[in-house]
């Protein structure tokens, strides 16, 4: 899966990701956008060789509905796109962009709350945060099938290589140092 890419850059600025550009790395994940940038952004990354996935609630101007969805899906073209709305994640994978169903399990009901949505969306992955707890992980991949990313709170390689070891495919850091270990330059 991703070529073997344990590490996922998520950017929130420009310095970010033209540092992101600069690797190895072939996925990554765009963050904090205003929606003027996006088009250019998700270009130059694919001129660049980069498959980026957008965040589509980090979107600033853009309201993150099933119109707004089939913009980016149509219009920005991102390799793939990560929502903690079931919705987004739905329309996403009918327009045939890769679906990523972010969820936050701060809690037993917020994991099985988690775990109902994931079936009925059935997104292509789940990006669990935070990132640092593998028993959640491991759940999450059991109970659902489906492939999952770590993010959030992960600062160390013991920490990446503990959410791996937990099942995770990916861990999605903003985390330059993580980065810089992991990049096969």
């Amino acid at each position: 899966m991703f070529n073997n890419q344990k590490i996922l850059p998520a950017v929130r600025t420009m310095k970010e990701f033209d540092r992101m550009l600069k690797t190895s790395f072939e996925y990554g994940v765009i963050l904090n956008v205003h929606i003027n940038m996006l088009a250019s952004l998700v270009d130059y990354a694919n001129r660049s060789g980069k498959k980026m996935f957008l965040h589509a609630d980090l979107v600033s101007g853009l309201k993150t509905d099933e119109a707004g969805t089939e913009f980016l899906c149509q219009t920005i073209k991102p390799y793939g796109i990560i929502s903690t709305k079931g919705s987004v994640v739905t329309t996403a994978k009918q327009k045939g962009v890769v679906a990523t169903q972010r969820a936050f399990i701060l809690d037993s009901s917020a994991l099985e709350r988690s775990i109902n949505i994931i079936s009925k969306t059935n997104p292509d992955y789940v990006e669990v945060l935070p990132g640092v707890i593998p028993k959640v992980i491991r759940t999450v991949v059991e109970q659902t099938g489906k492939p999952v990313f770590a993010g959030g709170l992960i600062d160390t390689a013991e920490e990446v290589e503990a959410a791996l070891a937990a099942g995770a495919s990916a861990i999605t850091t903003s985390n330059y140092k993580l980065w810089d270990l992991y990049d096969k330059k």
